[in-house]
């Protein structure tokens, strides 16, 4: 199904996941859509969640927000349905992981506000077409992921660390990366840092905290972004009662085209 999805458009990805076809991590899918992470939160902690997203945008890149109740993401795409339109999710109940369903009909309520943010994935057709390589689309493998010791910003009952995606490359490619990506502020533009993962808190390179660990080869160093899985470690930290996230790499395919986000 992955590679059927390729040279799709977000609304057919969208439909794959809501009938159940696609259920896998989503990089290299649709190339040349916008992806977005999701956190859907109850109204009342849903300030504290927007004021944390606008102090801290470089991993939380706001997209989207729905109104309370409404699981269509209206700005971003047009007759979607976050309770089904994503291939896997988490649910969480006091900042603990009790499921990962590929819907959540079941559990949604209407005091539900939903957040679409910018993903890093979006960037990466760029940096194909720029002849830089994405490892984890060579292996078909998910991104690497790790939590950082670089705290955010907290805003209201919101904080924790930032959390990072890795892509392995070499000096001259890291350069190259960085123009490219830097044209994509709302997909968390340039790299956060470069080499010594042990400087920023990631002890073992090979163990991530969410996604795979991927190849990387001599001469290359890792590179690391700013990741929208960040939200997901303030809700563990914030303990709200209740919050529904995308699974990491498992992202919302929306309508908007990658060339849509540049220079915003």
């Amino acid at each position: 199904m992955g590679s059927d999805l390729r040279n799709a458009t977000g609304a057919q990805v969208r439909s794959a996941c809501r009938s159940g076809a696609l259920t896998g991590p989503t990089p290299g899918l649709a190339l040349g859509f916008v992806h977005a992470n999701l956190v859907i939160l109850p109204r009342d902690w849903a300030f504290d969640f927007l004021l944390f997203c606008q102090r801290n945008p470089k991993p939380c890149p706001v997209l989207d927000v729905t109104e309370p109740g409404d699981p269509e993401a209206k700005i971003v795409a047009p007759g979607s349905d976050l309770r089904t339109d994503l291939p896997a999710y988490r649910v969480w109940k006091n900042g603990e992981l009790v499921e990962e369903p590929t819907d959540v009909t079941r559990y949604w309520r209407d005091d539900l506000v939903s957040f679409a943010i910018g993903c890093s994935f979006t960037f990466e057709n760029a940096l194909l077409d720029a002849g830089v390589p994405v490892r984890h689309i060579e292996q078909n493998v998910n991104v690497p992921m790790y939590r950082t010791n670089i705290p955010c910003k907290p805003a209201g009952r919101f904080s924790g660390p930032l959390v990072v995606s890795m892509r392995p490359l070499t000096s001259a490619q890291a350069v190259k990366a960085t123009q490219v990506c830097s044209r994509f502020p709302r997909a968390h533009g340039a790299p956060v840092h470069f080499g010594a993962p042990a400087a920023i808190g990631v002890q073992n390179i090979d163990k991530p905290d969410f996604g795979d660990a991927v190849e990387i080869r001599a001469g290359e160093v890792p590179v690391f972004w700013a990741c929208g899985v960040t939200p997901q470690a303030a809700v563990m930290q914030a303990k709200p009662p209740f919050a529904i996230t995308h699974k990491p790499g498992h992202m919302f395919l929306t309508d908007l085209k990658d060339t849509d986000l540049e220079g915003e």
